[in-house]
C-alpha cells in the first residue's frame, strides 16, 4: 500500500462522517464539549498501582518518544542503540522484552517476527498518556489479551476536546535540534456532533544522526589496578532517519457506552550504525519499515447486570534489510507480516461487590519473505479468559485464568515439500489481593504465571532460527504497600517487594554488528529479585506557583541459575544477567509560575556485565544523564495558545553506552514551537 492510497483512507475516515452528519452539525448546539467517555461497568479500583505520566507532566519531560518517557519508571529497563532513529526496546523487572504488552487506544501492537515493539517509532507528539502495569492491569473488564502479558505498556492518544463554542481545534509544531533534527507535526480535531468528533495527525521527521563520541574502555586487573583498553573518539555514521507517521481517528458516544476508530500508517528509511568493534566505524546497512494498521473499540453497558466491549483489527507490516557489504554478508531481505485480531469481552455486574467477566480473543498471523526456502509460517491464536472480582470496603479480590491455544504451521521444502504444524495448550492463572485496614494505607499483592511462545524469527530465521526452542515460563510474585497525605502538599510512597522466577528463558542478543540480527537461545533458569519504590511530592496551594518533584528507585538481583556446574571464577551460574542493573532510579522536579515552566530530570543506571559471565572483561560501567527543560506558555485572548521550549540533554556531555559498543549521544539540545487555535 503506497503513501497516496493511505492519505486517501485518512481523507476518507473523516470525509465519510463529515458528510452523513454535516446537515446534524449545522443545528443549534449549546454546549460544545466532547472529552473521552469512561463506561463504568463496575466499582473496581486499581489494586496493582500504575505508573502513568499524563498530560502536563507528560509534556514537560526531555522525552522525544515513548521509549524517552518510560524510562523514569522504576523497574524498566530500556535498550537504546542510540540517536533519533536508533532501536529501542523496553524490559519490566529484567522479564525480557517479548513479556511486555504494548497497547495503543486499547488494542495490543503485534510483532510475531521478532516479538519486540520498536518504541522509538511513537512520538509524543499526539500521546495524552503513558502508563505502566506489572503483572497485569487490575479490571476484570478487558480482553483475553490484556490477560495474556507478564507486564503492560499502554498509550493512548488524545482526544478532541471543544470549548468555548468551537468546532475545530488545530495545533502545528515545529523543533529542530542536534544530529540534524528536524521535525514537523500538525493535528486537526473536528466537532461533527454532539456525539461524534475526529481528529487527523500528521508528523514528519528527518536526522543526520550524526553525532561525536568518546570511546573507551577501562578494565580492572585481579589486583585491582584499572587498566585502560582503549581511548578514541570519533563520529557516529549511518544514524539517519527519515520518517512518516499519519492517524486518522472518529470518536463516537452512545447511551451508556463509547466507541472509537483509529487508521495507522507509519514509513520509515534508515542507516542502521554499526557496532564500535575492531576499530570499523562506517557502517551501510539500511532498513525501511512500513506498518499500517486500522482498529475499532466499542464499549456499551446494556443494563445494570451487562456490559459488552468488542474491538478488531488488522495489521500489515513490511520491513526491508539491507546489507551490501560483501566483507560481512550480502543480504537484501524484504519480510511482510499480516495479522487479523478480534476480541469480544463480557462483564456481569452481579452486584454491588461482585462481578465477573467472560472474554475470548483470536488473532492470525501469517509471515512471507522474498528469502530462499522460507517456512511462510502462520500461527492462529485463541485466547479464553474467565475473571471474577470481589470488592468491599476493605478487601478487593481479582481472580483470572486465561487458556492459551497456539497453532503454528510452517512449510517445509526441503527435502520434499511438507507442511509441519504443532499446538500448545497452556492454563495461566493470576490472582491479585489488596487490603485496606486504614484510610491512607493500601496492602496488596499478585501472583502469576505466564509463558510466551519463541517468535517466527526465534524459530525460523534463516541460519539463526531454532526449531527446538521450547516456550518461555515466567512466575511472578509481588507484594506492597502504598500510603500517603493529601493535604495542602500531597506525598505518597509506593514499595513492591517481587520475586520473578523464569524458566527456558529466551535471550535475543544482536549477533556480529546488526541491529536486525539476532542470536536465540534458551539460558534454562532465571531468579529475579528486586525492590521498586517511587514517591511523589506536590503543592498545589499557591495557584501562581505550582511544584512535584518525583523520585523512582529499583534494586533488582537478576541471577542465571542455570547451570550449578559452571560457577568457577569465569562461569556464569549465579551470574547478573545481561544488561540488568543492581541498582538504578530517576528524579524528576518541575516548578511552574506565570507561564513558565522549569522541568529538570536525572536518571541513573548502575553497573552492569553485557553476559551472564560477571568478570572484568564484560563489565559495563554505571551511567546518568542531567537533562534540563524550559517552556514559556503565552496565550491570546483565549483563542491562541503559544508554546516555547528549550531543552539541553545530557547537561554534563556523559560518554556512555546503553549496550555494548553501541556509544550513545553526549550532550545535545532541542528547540520546539507549538501553535494551537
Amino acid at each position: 500500500m503506497n503513501i497516496k492510497s493511505i492519505v486517501i483512507l485518512l481523507v476518507g475516515i473523516i470525509a465519510l462522517p463529515c458528510c452523513v452528519y454535516a446537515q446534524m452539525a449545522t443545528d443549534s448546539v449549546v454546549h460544545r464539549e466532547v472529552s473521552e467517555v469512561s463506561v463504568f461497568a463496575s466499582r473496581q479500583k486499581e489494586i496493582i498501582p500504575v505508573q502513568k505520566l499524563s498530560g502536563e507532566g507528560l509534556r514537560n519531560l526531555n522525552a522525544y518518544s515513548v521509549a524517552d518517557a518510560v524510562r523514569y519508571f522504576s523497574g524498566v529497563q530500556i535498550k537504546d542503540y542510540g540517536g533519533v532513529g536508533g532501536l529501542k526496546t523496553v524490559d519490566i523487572r529484567s522479564m525480557g522484552s517479548n513479556h511486555l504488552g504494548v497497547f495503543y487506544d486499547g488494542l495490543q501492537i503485534g510483532n510475531a517476527q521478532n516479538g519486540t515493539v520498536d518504541l522509538g517509532k511513537f512520538s509524543l507528539d499526539n500521546v495524552e498518556e503513558v502508563a505502566v502495569y506489572n503483572g497485569q492491569k487490575s479490571d476484570v473488564f478487558q480482553s483475553a489479551k490484556d490477560f495474556g502479558t507478564s507486564g503492560s505498556l499502554y498509550i493512548r492518544t488524545r482526544r478532541p476536546v471543544f470549548s468555548n463554542g468551537r468546532l475545530t481545534n488545530f495545533k502545528m509544531s515545529l523543533s529542530g535540534g542536534s544530529f540534524g533534527l528536524k521535525n514537523v507535526s500538525m493535528l486537526l480535531e473536528r466537532f461533527l456532533t454532539k456525539n461524534l468528533s475526529a481528529s487527523v495527525n500528521a508528523e514528519f521527521t528527518h536526522a543526520t544522526g550524526k553525532y561525536n563520541f568518546r570511546y573507551h574502555k577501562v578494565l580492572e586487573d585481579i589486583d585491582g589496578r584499572r587498566i585502560t583498553a582503549w581511548d578514541t573518539t570519533g563520529t557516529r555514521q549511518n544514524g539517519d532517519i527519515r520518517s512518516l507517521r499519519l492517524e486518522g481517528s472518529v470518536f463516537g458516544s452512545v447511551e451508556d457506552g463509547a466507541w472509537h476508530a483509529k487508521i495507522y500508517y507509519y514509513n520509515s528509511e534508515r542507516g542502521i550504525p554499526r557496532a564500535i568493534v575492531r576499530n570499523v566505524w562506517t557502517s551501510s546497512q539500511r532498513q525501511w519499515d512500513r506498518s499500517f494498521f486500522v482498529q475499532s473499540m466499542y464499549q456499551r453497558r446494556l443494563t445494570d447486570l451487562y456490559s459488552t466491549k468488542a474491538s478488531a483489527k488488522y495489521s500489515y507490516d513490511f520491513m526491508r534489510y539491507f546489507n551490501p557489504d560483501t566483507t560481512l554478508l550480502y543480504v537484501d531481505n524484504r519480510f511482510r507480516q499480516y495479522a487479523v485480531y478480534g476480541s469480544s469481552a463480557n462483564m456481569f455486574a452481579w452486584n454491588e461487590w461482585f462481578s465477573s467477566d467472560v472474554c475470548v480473543d483470536y488473532e492470525r498471523n501469517w509471515m512471507k519473505s522474498d528469502m530462499a526456502m522460507f517456512p511462510s509460517p502462520k500461527r492462529d491464536v485463541l485466547l479464553a479468559a474467565v475473571a471474577l472480582s470481589l470488592t468491599t470496603s476493605k478487601i478487593n479480590l481479582q481472580v483470572s485464568l486465561l487458556y492459551n491455544f497456539f497453532h503454528d504451521a510452517t512449510t517445509i521444502l526441503m527435502p520434499i515439500e511438507k507442511e509441519v504444524s504443532r499446538n500448545t495448550k497452556k492454563l495461566t492463572p493470576a490472582i491479585i489481593a489488596d487490603y485496606k485496614p486504614v484510610d491512607v494505607v493500601d496492602i496488596r499483592a499478585f501472583y502469576k504465571k505466564m509463558f510466551r511462545m519463541p517468535t517466527f524469527n526465534d524459530l525460523y530465521y534463516t541460519d539463526l532460527g531454532n526449531i527446538s526452542l521450547r516456550p518461555e515460563y515466567a512466575e511472578q510474585f509481588d507484594i506492597g504497600v502504598t500510603t500517603g497525605i493529601q493535604s495542602a502538599i500531597d506525598w505518597n510512597i509506593a514499595v513492591d517487594v517481587y520475586h520473578n522466577k523464569i524458566t527456558d528463558k529466551i535471550v535475543a542478543v544482536p549477533k556480529g554488528n546488526s541491529q536486525f540480527r539476532w542470536m536465540m537461545m534458551n539460558i534454562g533458569k532465571v531468579s529475579i529479585n528486586g525492590i521498586d519504590m517511587k514517591s511523589s511530592l506536590s503543592t498545589n496551594q499557591n495557584q501562581n506557583v505550582q511544584g512535584r518533584l518525583t523520585l523512582s528507585y529499583t534494586y533488582q538481583k537478576a541471577l542465571d541459575m542455570t547451570d550449578k556446574n559452571d560457577d568457577g571464577p569465569r562461569g556464569t551460574y549465579k551470574g547478573q544477567i545481561s544488561y540488568i542493573p543492581r541498582h538504578s532510579g530517576s528524579v524528576v522536579a518541575n516548578v511552574s509560575y506565570d507561564g513558565y515552566s522549569f522541568n529538570y530530570s536525572f536518571i541513573y543506571v548502575g553497573e552492569r556485565y553485557h553476559v551472564s559471565a560477571n568478570i572484568p572483561e564484560n563489565y559495563e560501567p554505571s551511567w546518568y544523564t542531567h537533562d534540563l527543560n524550559v517552556q514559556k506558555r503565552l496565550c491570546v485572548n483565549n483563542k491562541m495558545e503559544f508554546v516555547a521550549s528549550a531543552e539541553v540533554i545530557n547537561i554534563l556531555d556523559q560518554q556512555y553506552d546503553v549496550v555494548l559498543n553501541y556509544p550513545m549521544p553526549g550532550r545535545n539540545y532541542k528547540i520546539k514551537l507549538t501553535l494551537s487555535i
